[in-house]
């Protein structure tokens, strides 16, 4: 059986949980997430913040990142089947840099950064020093949908259409403005990972090139050196839970399988066995699956 490191899952310490609209008691067992684990055979897995409501009702978001960063440097000092994502006080730019500073000593090992914040997308001024830091320390950064006013939200506020749809349309609009704006081209060394496939680059990757193609010819889009697409392919995307064939083999066209990773979005999805056999049961090398579960983790991670 190949060695399984999940590169997204969540874990919301009860002091953060207990202040936020959605998240519970069951975002904050630990136990139960590493009796899961053992049961399907996951080594180790990437904690990661799901983004909530917590600053809105703990003061602020320097408070919400230093319990939340000390919580997950405790958990991954405590139990060797856990990596560190730690999280940033976006609206405190001094503080943003002194709690990644942080980071090391807590041995958080990713940044965990979401789609947007208050607006503005990860080509914003206000993360140029987070992505500085990334490509100095070798650090990768995992982008996660945004859930507080994501794009669309302010047209459609629904229970079911805004995670569904709005939710991962926020991260592929991440994924566009930092195309646009070159910070993939100036930032190239910095490992970006995705969640859920890019949101729905994977069906919008042909689109992107045609369409950059055409407009290119009549002068309405800058040049921005080369193809969308070739821009798409040196990202990295996290599974995030999926199950479908269909759509793995999709990601597939954007990245090839050593950019591909695993990851079970759990505890929003317990299914882990059929993310797992989504996977087992392609075609793929035993290499190319051998990367996908857990070698590109461990590569970008130096482990």
């Amino acid at each position: 059986m190949s060695r399984i490191y999940d590169a997204h899952s969540h874990y919301m310490p009860p002091q953060i949980a207990s202040k936020t609209s959605f998240y519970r008691s069951s975002w904050s067992d630990i136990e139960w997430q590493r009796a899961s684990m053992k049961q399907f055979g996951i080594e180790k897995a990437l904690l990661l913040y799901p983004t909530s409501d917590a600053h809105v009702h703990m003061g602020g978001w320097k408070n919400v990142c230093e319990i939340y960063n000390d919580k997950i440097g405790e958990v991954v000092r405590k139990h060797s089947s856990f990596i560190g994502g730690g999280i940033l006080p976006l609206d405190d730019p001094d503080a943003m840099m002194k709690e990644l500073d942080r980071f090391r000593k807590l041995n958080l090992s990713v940044i965990s950064l979401p789609s947007s914040f208050e607006g503005k997308y990860l080509d914003d001024p206000l993360f140029v020093p987070v992505f500085e830091y990334a490509q100095k320390h070798k650090t990768p950064v995992h982008v996660h949908p945004q859930i507080m006013a994501p794009i669309g939200e302010d047209r459609v506020k629904d229970p079911l259409l805004t995670p569904v749809l709005e939710y991962v349309m926020d991260v592929s609009m991440a994924i566009g403005k930092m195309m646009m704006s070159e910070t993939f081209r100036v930032f190239s060394d910095v490992n970006f990972i995705f969640a859920h496939y890019g949101g729905v680059l994977p069906f919008l990757k042909e689109r992107f090139d045609s369409t950059y193609t055409m407009l290119r010819t009549r002068g309405f889009v800058k040049d921005v050196l080369k193809l969308p697409s070739e821009y798409f392919k040196n990202l990295y995307f996290d599974m995030s839970g999926s199950k479908s064939s269909a759509c793995f083999f999709c990601a597939l066209e954007v990245a090839d399988p050593s950019h591909i990773l695993f990851g079970s979005d759990f505890p929003a999805n317990q299914a882990l066995s059929d993310t797992i056999n989504v996977v087992k049961h392609s075609p793929l090398s035993g290499e190319n699956k051998d990367d996908i579960y857990s070698r590109n983790l461990r590569r970008l991670l130096n482990i």
